[in-house]
């Protein structure tokens, strides 16, 4: 096997200077002709594999739905469980507005918040009634944003985490339960119940379906209809 020796890579970082010294290249310039060259090559860019998550055991979230339901405050469980049902990220939910959302058909428009992105997402019909008693009493009182503080301002991400932490104490559970921890659990939860990752991509807000690799648990079935499956899913998961 012949051996292939290579120039050192400063110096011939100099030798690729010195043929485009003259034209003073900016860096989109350098970056286009570097793919180019990696395409002549024949260099395939290696692909980074992310890590999966560590994803919270049902019998946690249990314990710590439980919690909530001996609580008297009915805001912080519905916090609760909007993220769980609908897996919208934080900096989503605390801009969730009341006329957002379609309880007829069960779903939720978030507006662009985050990336820049602009989608639906889908809520159970079982919490369908318990969500609209809620948003209706907000409403009537002048509320814009489905939750809010006393002095009618959206409630803040800092806020929401640290109340999620204080329940997560109390239910003396050895990992804490957060907001993205929900939300990596519902994603978890659906693709372990079957839902395809080219369905669930337009509902969960990944840009592509390879980031929804790291929630994968088991292999996915085919389904033809997404909200029908969905529907069927969550009823297994009504906490």
């Amino acid at each position: 096997m012949t051996q292939i020796i290579r120039t050192p890579v400063r110096e011939k970082s100099k030798q690729i200077a010195q043929l485009l010294i003259e034209e003073q290249p900016n860096y989109d310039y350098l970056r286009e002709i570097f793919r180019h060259l990696r395409t002549a090559l024949h260099v395939v860019v290696p692909r980074v594999e992310k890590s999966k998550r560590s994803i919270l055991p049902i019998e946690s979230i249990q314990r710590f739905c439980d919690l909530l339901k001996k609580e008297e405050n009915p805001k912080n469980r519905m916090i609760v469980q909007t993220l769980l049902y609908t897996g919208v990220r934080l900096c989503e939910l605390t801009n969730i507005k009341i006329k957002d959302i379609n309880f007829k058909n069960c779903h939720i428009q978030i507006q662009k918040e985050y990336k820049g992105q602009k989608r639906i997402v889908l809520f159970p019909s079982a919490f369908r009634e318990t969500l609209q008693k809620y948003a209706d009493k907000a409403q009537s009182s002048g509320g814009i944003y489905l939750f809010e503080t006393l002095q009618k301002q959206p409630y803040t991400d800092r806020g929401i985490r640290k109340m999620i932490y204080s329940y997560s104490q109390k239910a003396g559970l050895d990992n804490a339960i957060t907001a993205n921890g929900l939300r990596a659990f519902w994603l978890s939860w659906l693709k372990q119940q079957g839902i395809e990752d080219a369905m669930l991509q337009p509902y969960s807000g990944h840009k592509s379906r390879y980031s929804l690799e790291q929630y994968d648990k088991t292999e996915p079935l085919k389904i033809e209809n997404v909200q029908a499956q969905y529907e069927s899913v969550m009823q297994r998961l009504m906490l």
